[in-house]
């Protein structure tokens, strides 16, 4: 009986890797409805070399909720956001961070001072959402830095990119599978940000009432979590 189910699994799972089925590898892509007032934005080639060795990123690695107002360069969003989840493996288009059977089903939403802005990793740019500024809505009303911090990053998974439901996963394990690999998304952030001399910290506080409304999130969207991002207050 154990030999016959363990022969099933890896069909079924040979078989969704094989034709990336209805869930997988990104498939399912996020339509964005805007009022044509905020513009795409083009970014420039990531930077893959430089920065800290890693053991000093590591030993660097801090949360701050203190920052500067001052921008990030589109130069450092590109590096940032790159680092987070961009595209390290062109030929296959995979990712800087894991996602269980290459289901790529977190989204970054990016919010500036001027509009929210969906992350396009293939395109390397960052498409409109909706003009103004709403960072604040990425934080609750006892986190007043959030509306300085630069950017403010959104989580979000979308369960439309998952697979294997009822068969071998259940809800449960599937949104296990999804909030970690979130958390490698925002250690990567992390240690970007102590190897650029950049501050962040990650947040689970967030007005997800708001951001559904204003995102125009489908049922099957769960925001996970929201992470601030900028240069340390005084630099």
């Amino acid at each position: 009986m154990v030999e016959k189910y363990d022969r099933w699994a890896a069909s079924t799972i040979l078989f969704v890797m094989l034709t990336g089925g209805i869930w997988g590898c990104g498939g399912s892509k996020q339509i964005l409805i805007t009022d044509g007032s905020l513009k795409q934005i083009r970014l420039p080639a990531p930077q893959m070399t430089g920065g800290k060795p890693l053991m000093e990123a590591l030993r660097d690695r801090k949360s701050n909720r203190d920052f500067s107002p001052m921008p990030l360069s589109e130069q450092t969003l590109s590096n940032l956001l790159w680092a987070a989840f961009g595209i390290n493996r062109p030929e296959s288009g995979r990712r800087t961070a894991p996602s269980a059977l290459n289901w790529q089903e977190t989204d970054i939403y990016v919010f500036t001072e001027q509009g929210a802005y969906l992350y396009d990793a293939k395109e390397n740019s960052l498409q409109p959402v909706a003009a103004g500024d709403h960072r604040g809505e990425t934080g609750s009303i006892i986190q007043p830095f959030v509306k300085k911090a630069p950017v403010n990053l959104v989580y979000i998974v979308d369960a439309a990119r998952t697979g294997l439901m009822g068969k071998m996963l259940s809800t449960e394990e599937r949104d296990m599978y999804s909030d970690t690999a979130v958390g490698f998304i925002s250690q990567n952030v992390y240690l970007y940000c102590s190897s650029d001399g950049l501050a962040t910290v990650v947040r689970g506080l967030v007005d997800r009432e708001a951001l559904t409304e204003l995102l125009k999130l489908r049922p099957e969207q769960r925001i996970i979590l929201a992470q601030s991002i900028g240069y340390p207050a005084g630099k």
